[in-house]
């Protein structure tokens, strides 16, 4: 049901060649950019037309119009079980707790005397939240978008999300009462590259945004790709991923419970263990059998997204050695269950995000842990981060100098302008103060 891969006895090789060993989903998004040009361009031209018919062609559905009217989203909160607003209440009330913990406040530096340097951090002005809808229903998507863009200050926010022919060409009723509960109007019936293509060129429908985040399938990463520039993105998303590293002390029904619950996610999906211990390795396959057995999407999801080479137990030396390879991968969701978990989890460098100990698994952090779910995949943690209210802030420099302050300086700048030869940046200066340099 999944391999093994046995990286102990000797030394680990270091950087690219380690990394090269590990399991990884292909994920070709350069490929797909071919796929999804014609469908941007088409959007950039024909507008809201060209996002309804692709929306045929792909959703097998056909709109009047891609913007959801206002009487859904209020029917959809209407109509939502109780229990799951509830659960959505207490997700968004954890998520802004954390995330209002990161705003960004004002700083002046006094540089010298007379001359200071503010940041201040300003929200971008409009963003294009996307939640998938193709597999799964992902209203936890819509809280993890929302929140950090409204607690930085974001004043237009915008969703879309796939329409559903079950669901009269509306995206799920799930993610409209998620959008109503946090105040969002804006939502559009809109998936996959059409969807970007809409939010970065905007339509008669729909006005351009800054920036899209939220994750999706290849085509929504390689429409990301495509377009970054015109727009800001948070990430070219690909297949999710968990990463296990447990000792001997771990118990195999919980690993095994938590790998299965990134691979019913797609067939793409990457669960990996990490271990010492061979007694452990042969527990966990063994609590895979069963499990898997027992649960849901079994053929079509999860015994592909195990199977697949994006999947494995990897056998180390020690836990030492097994950091270094959690290190390498860089996964997404990172568990440590370790005697000393939180030790060693001071020490990961790498993943998107780290869950301590037995009691802190990935699926609490999918919901209820107050942390963003939308993280970086495909070993990007090595450079990037998660989502936060920072995605969606902007530090400007304010420079505030004195004639005085200026005079102080002028010759440093002067010269160094002359080293680059570029001397009309230091007869900027020099033009202040009679073309001669202050004297020092």
């Amino acid at each position: 049901m999944i391999s093994r891969i046995d990286l102990r006895g000797d030394a680990l090789p270091e950087g690219g060649a380690l990394r090269d060993l590990l399991p990884r989903a292909e994920f070709d998004v350069e490929a797909a950019l071919e796929t999804v040009r014609p469908i941007c361009e088409d959007v950039r031209h024909r507008g809201s037309a060209a996002v309804i018919d692709w929306g045929e062609k792909f959703d097998g559905v056909r709109l009047e119009s891609v913007r959801v009217p206002a009487a859904a989203l209020a029917r959809a909160l209407d109509e939502l079980d109780p229990a799951v607003r509830a659960a959505l209440d207490e997700s968004i009330r954890r998520a802004r707790l954390v995330h209002r913990a990161q705003r960004r406040t004002t700083h002046t530096t006094q540089v010298v005397p007379g001359g200071t340097v503010t940041e201040k951090w300003v929200p971008v002005d409009r963003v294009g939240l996307y939640v998938p809808g193709g597999r799964s229903v992902y209203p936890s998507s819509v809280v993890m978008n929302v929140v950090p863009a409204q607690e930085a200050g974001v004043e237009g926010v915008a969703v879309a999300s796939p329409p559903q022919k079950e669901s009269g060409g509306l995206p799920h009723p799930t993610i409209l009462a998620a959008c109503a509960l946090l105040g969002v109007d804006e939502v559009y019936a809109a998936g996959g590259a059409q969807a970007v293509a809409m939010f970065a060129y905007g339509t008669e429908d729909c006005l351009p945004v800054d920036l899209v985040t939220g994750p999706g399938n290849i085509y929504v990463a390689a429409a990301k790709r495509l377009l970054k520039g015109r727009i800001g993105i948070d990430a070219e998303a690909g297949p999710t991923e968990i990463a296990v590293l447990a000792d001997a002390g771990a118990d195999p029904v919980h690993v095994a419970a938590d790998l299965i619950s990134q691979a019913e996610h797609d067939p793409m999906a990457a669960a990996v263990l990490v271990t010492d211990s061979e007694e452990l390795a042969a527990a966990t396959e063994a609590e895979l059998v069963t499990q898997v057995a027992a649960t849901k999407h079994v053929e079509e999801r999860i015994e592909p997204a195990l199977a697949g080479r994006q999947s494995a137990i990897v056998l180390v030396n020690d836990l030492e050695d097994g950091l270094t390879v959690v290190n390498a991968y860089a996964a997404e969701h990172l568990e440590i269950q370790t005697a000393d978990a939180a030790a060693l989890a001071d020490r990961v460098r790498n993943a998107g995000a780290v869950f301590v100990g037995p009691w802190s698994p990935v699926s609490l952090g999918d919901y209820c842990a107050g942390s963003n779910h939308v993280l970086p995949t495909g070993g990007c943690a090595c450079h990037s981060s998660g989502l936060s209210v920072q995605s969606f802030l902007r530090g400007i420099h304010i420079v505030d100098y004195t004639r005085d302050a200026l005079a102080e300086v002028t010759h440093h700048v002067v010269t160094l302008a002359e080293a680059e030869d570029l001397p009309a940046h230091g007869a900027a200066l020099k033009a202040r103060f009679g073309w001669k340099v202050p004297q020092q």
